[in-house]
């Protein structure tokens, strides 16, 4: 029997909608990692009886067959307090072969494994014998009972083939269902930047998966300290983790990949987050640019693909930093008071208090 609850999982509501901008660059239409051709977003949400809140996120490249036609990618831990699945496959050469799966953390291995069925399930995979899974996760403990394991198989396969373009649910929905954000609901959060043309024009998108802590900052403004939420205080612990997933459609190797994951940090951080000793701050990044996917078996020694060079990255840099603010910024503003394990209860951000604040400092 699910849980009836009188507020909706999730809702759409976002810094944007209450006229609070994040940065110099425009959004692509929907403020969503979705903006990037060809991504895809796909969540399944577990909220059952009194204990159970979690859920599972699943991000796709592309809409075909990824272990056939692998994507460039790159992993940034900022801090490696977690339990990351595939990384080394990943930092060793470069690539990405399976959907990025997110989930709570004693989940990891059933999403492993839930990973390699769909792998080994997708026509033209027959005689794969190797699957590289990348699996992210953070720990929704406080509301959830984690030790039940009660994600499935069956649900991760589910969040997969639920995947889609176009908008993305935010705040309490899959990974997000049962995490915690400057000590309120987090959840899931996305948001994406457009270069100008002269630049080149492209996208970058961000999702994540909010459940750390530090002094909240909105803007610019210290919206935590005003608030006396912050670790000094203990009002609550800065520990738990935040998983950040970046997808561009700008042609880049795995290297300036990595340097581009490496920024996302500097967006969590311009939220007030501290990446604490117990927080798992891991960014995978991906280029989604179809004439950079490499082919599972290709007869030709030599492949010539495509990449930005260096002098380029600074435009995208900036488009990450952004992105990864607001996407952490719009987990909180869309998240929605919740109650769970052990009858414990998170409040959600206290919106008016805060817009006020915001106001007063011109941010809105």
């Amino acid at each position: 029997m699910f849980l009836m609850i009188s507020l909706p999982l999730f809702s759409q509501e976002s810094l944007r909608d209450h006229g609070v901008d994040i940065g110099v660059l425009r959004t692509g239409e929907g403020n969503a990692i979705t903006d990037v051709p060809g991504v895809q977003v796909g969540h399944f949400t577990l909220v059952e009886g009194d204990s159970i809140r979690t859920g599972v996120t699943a991000i796709l490249p592309h809409d075909g067959n990824l272990f056939q036609e692998k994507v460039p990618a790159a992993i940034h831990i900022g801090n490696g307090f977690g339990k990351l699945a595939g990384y080394t496959q990943v930092r060793e050469l470069g690539n990405l072969e399976t959907p990025i799966v997110l989930t709570n953390t004693l989940s990891v291995p059933t999403a492993i494994n839930a990973l390699i069925s769909h792998t080994l399930g997708q026509k033209g995979n027959e005689s794969v014998r190797s699957v590289n899974a990348v699996v992210g996760e953070t720990n929704d403990g406080y509301l959830n009972d984690i030790r039940g394991r009660h994600i499935t198989e069956e649900h991760v396969l589910k969040a997969i083939g639920a995947a889609k373009n176009g908008p993305v649910a935010e705040g309490n929905v899959g990974a997000g269902t049962g995490t915690i954000c400057f000590g309120y609901k987090g959840g899931i959060g996305t948001s994406s930047r457009v270069l100008p043309q002269k630049s080149g024009g492209y996208t970058v998108g961000i999702l994540v998966q909010s459940n750390f802590g530090g002094v909240l900052e909105i803007a610019g403004v210290d919206v935590g300290k005003q608030l006396n939420r912050y670790s000094d205080s203990f009002t609550y612990s800065p520990d738990g983790s935040c998983m950040m997933v970046v997808l561009t459609d700008a042609p880049l190797d795995a290297r300036n990949l990595e340097r581009l994951a490496k920024r996302a940090m500097l967006g969590l951080a311009k939220t007030g987050g501290i990446a604490s000793n117990g927080s798992g701050d891991y960014v995978i990044a991906v280029s989604t640019a179809k004439e950079c996917r490499i082919p599972y078996r290709n007869e030709e020694p030599i492949q010539t693909v495509p990449s930005l060079r260096n002098e380029a990255m600074t435009p995208l840099f900036l488009a990450v930093i952004e992105a990864t603010e607001e996407a952490i910024l719009n987990s909180l503003f869309a998240a929605n008071s919740m109650r769970g394990h052990k009858g414990r209860r998170i409040s959600a951000l206290p919106k008016e208090k805060v817009l006020k604040m915001l106001r007063t400092a011109g941010k809105r």
